[in-house]
């Protein structure tokens, strides 16, 4: 095995104790792969970043308007939420307005990303049902996007499904790979939907491609339909950070930080994907249009995955300082003992090299 590279350490009292080896991929909404970290060309699972690609084959049936879906409801489609109250409270909505009940989602329940939620639950003895499954906005837009084909909703997790086949088509041709000889790989996600997998360059330019969409619909209003519908995903994100992920979440704090011009979501076992509109940093990166950028971590640790991208955020000079010393705490997370003594450090060991 080589010599490991492109890496990020945590210490404890100055002694290295953990090297994660980073993988990114920074590429224009037309393909071209401008920056790179590590493999590029990894191959990786999306798992929850898939959802807003999810979420734009659901508003392809007229499933929003069929049900009177809102853009908050767009916004947790796309969500893995901390099942606060505000996140389980529409997602019941937005049963009830396909004529569904909790019994119909075929994700089940587990413990809240948020530990605030967490101890409140423990408090209670509250056992987690599908409902606050942190993907069970996704599954009541799913389930609507079933009944808008017309598909029943019982199997509608099920790749043979009419809307999971819509969804295979939007990844696909998301990642510029419905031709490509070994196009989309496909796994079955935590939530019991199938998640796709592909190079982390194609996943850059699937997030560029949704930016790119919100600039075209802002700028000349006269976009295709599939870019309105991309343009409407992009703005239920950034206009309701708070629904995709919750308090203290990175996604939120993300959005808010750079205030409608990103979209970030992360997936499970350490992924995460920006779209960035286009201005003067992306065109400083080379591109005419958005950018997009995705991370892998290869050993799936979340906390370092949200440090590594923000210390690319840094390298490439996306946003002002001030906005990024709002992520400092992503950034350099400090290593705590459980006397809350600060023990140890993470540090970066990459560069973002051009391509």
């Amino acid at each position: 095995m080589g010599k490991l590279k492109d890496y990020i350490t945590t210490d404890r009292s100055g002694i290295t104790e953990n090297r994660h080896q980073v993988h990114a991929a920074i590429v224009s909404a037309d393909g071209k792969l401008l920056y790179s970290v590590g493999d590029p060309s990894r191959i990786t699972l999306l798992r929850s970043a898939a959802k807003p690609a999810q979420a734009l084959a659901v508003v392809s049936t007229g499933a929003l308007e069929k049900f009177n879906f809102d853009e908050a409801d767009l916004a947790l489609m796309c969500a893995s939420h901390n099942s606060e109250e505000r996140h389980l409270s529409r997602a019941r909505d937005m049963l009830r307005k396909v004529s569904a009940e909790e019994k119909d989602l075929r994700c089940g329940g587990h413990a809240a990303l948020s530990e605030t939620v967490n101890r409140e639950w423990i408090r209670r003895d509250y056992t987690p049902t599908a409902i606050t499954n942190n993907c069970s906005g996704k599954h009541a837009g799913m389930l609507g996007g079933a009944r808008a084909l017309g598909a029943e909703i019982r199997d509608y997790h099920l790749p043979c499904n009419p809307l999971q086949r819509r969804v295979r088509e939007v990844v696909e041709e998301l990642a510029g790979l419905e031709t490509a000889p070994d196009g989309v790989l496909w796994g079955i996600d935590g939530c019991n939907l199938p998640a796709p997998a592909f190079p982390l360059q194609n996943m850059a330019k699937f997030y560029a491609v949704f930016a790119e969409a919100a600039s075209a619909v802002e700028d000349a209003g006269s976009a295709s339909g599939k870019e309105r519908d991309m343009a409407r995903i992009f703005n239920a994100m950034t206009r309701y950070p708070e629904l995709v992920g919750g308090e203290g979440r990175f996604c939120t704090v993300l959005m808010r930080v750079f205030r409608g011009t990103l979209i970030g979501k992360v997936g499970a076992d350490g992924c995460y994907g920006i779209g960035i509109q286009a201005s003067e940093y992306t065109r400083r990166l080379g591109a005419d249009g958005a950018v997009g950028l995705a991370v892998k971590i290869e050993d799936g640790n979340r906390e370092i995955l949200y440090s590594a991208v923000v210390e690319i955020l840094d390298q490439l000079d996306i946003g002002t300082p001030d906005m990024r010393r709002e992520l400092a705490s992503f950034h350099h997370p400090e290593i705590v003992n459980t006397a809350g003594v600060v023990t140890g450090s993470t540090a970066h060991h990459f560069h973002v090299c051009v391509s």
